[in-house]
């Protein structure tokens, strides 16, 4: 007699699960977490798998495929961005992610990561900034206002702690919610009528705009010495936030130059023009910030390392916890060669 088939049961963690999840621990302790998961994950960047995302461009956007594997586990993740979804009422940024077992090939989670994506690269910045810089930093200016704002500060306040944070968006309404939803947690909040302004007394300026064009949201005049740059919104061909002279007088630090030099601000510069892979600095095998006048850019734009390190710890992070759905994702018949019977057999054990 043939034995029932069996299902192989995959852990899938929803929206509502991710929310809780992140109460749970608490977004502060968890950003320090995913800092560390994704530090530790870089000091040993030459056990990965290294690519530039797979893209499908369009006129009004990107969708992305992020795969990576440290030989033990694979990951990937989806995502899209698409600027002009928000006069639509959509996000810009969507995406899911898988991670999966190398030796059997079986996925071990499914999860959501549209947040969690919004949490891994609030936690990079932060560990870009702790590594790049001025050790006394307190002030961050936050141009752009959007969905990723409140990570980014508070990324930064958990990380590096800083005190305050100068907000700027074109749109004051922008301004306005990520005011009130950072309202009440630690951080001297100052809402400003230009970029101009925001970045008046900052050590650490975080640029995160969405718009798919060659922008400049800092002028060279605008950047003086000692400061240290996240570039957060040019993450496509086509789409930066600083003006060219502003990298040709800093040190710039980059995820995979291979990637970066296509969707980064370096797409301005010459190909052959100097960066440090920040893993480098991380691991002890290259300098971050040299002196204090130096102006230092984490030229960032996402790489898949980083949402495999979240994947990971949040696959961790899952247990005993309940916040998962077990989903019958994967057929698994006893026989492994009779999948068809395996269906055959469904027939006959439904109900008349």
């Amino acid at each position: 007699m043939t034995p029932p088939s069996r299902h192989a049961m995959v852990p899938f963690v929803s929206v509502d699960h991710m929310m809780r999840l992140v109460r749970h621990i608490g977004i502060e302790p968890l950003m320090v977490e995913l800092t560390e998961a994704i530090e530790a994950d870089f000091r040993r960047w030459p056990d990965f798998d290294k690519t530039p995302r797979v893209a499908s461009h369009s006129d009004i956007g990107v969708i992305e495929l992020m795969p990576t594997s440290d030989g033990t586990h694979y990951g990937f993740k989806y995502v899209n961005g698409h600027p002009g979804n928000m006069r639509r009422g959509l996000q810009t940024v969507t995406a899911f992610g898988v991670l999966a077992d190398v030796a059997t090939g079986y996925p071990v989670l499914l999860s959501e990561m549209t947040i969690l994506t919004a949490l891994r690269t609030a936690a990079t910045s932060a560990m870009a900034a702790k590594w790049l810089a001025p050790r006394d930093a307190r002030v961050m200016a936050m141009i752009g206002n959007g969905a990723q704002a409140e990570f980014q500060a508070l990324a930064m306040k958990a990380v590096c702690g800083i005190t305050e944070v100068r907000l700027y968006d074109i749109d004051p309404a922008a301004t306005a919610k990520c005011a009130a939803n950072l309202a009440g947690r630690g951080l001297r909040v100052t809402p400003c009528a230009s970029a101009e302004e925001a970045i008046l007394g900052a050590q650490i300026i975080t640029t995160c705009t969405a718009d798919k064009q060659y922008a400049t949201i800092l002028t060279d005049n605008m950047v003086g010495g000692g400061v240290h740059l996240n570039a957060v919104g040019g993450d496509c061909p086509g789409k930066t936030e600083l003006a060219p002279a502003i990298l040709h007088r800093a040190g710039i630090f980059v995820e995979y130059p291979p990637q970066t030099r296509i969707e980064g601000e370096i797409q301005q510069l010459d190909p052959d023009h100097p960066v440090t892979e920040l893993w480098q600095v991380i691991a002890g095998q290259a300098p971050g910030r040299t002196d204090a006048a130096q102006v230092t850019l984490f030229d960032s734009v996402g790489f898949a390392i980083e949402d495999f390190s979240a994947l990971r710890h949040i696959h961790h992070r899952l247990q005993g916890t309940g916040l998962s759905l077990e989903l019958d994702m994967i057929a698994d018949p006893d026989d492994p060669r009779d999948l068809f019977g395996m269906i055959c057999r469904a027939e006959a054990d439904r109900p008349a």
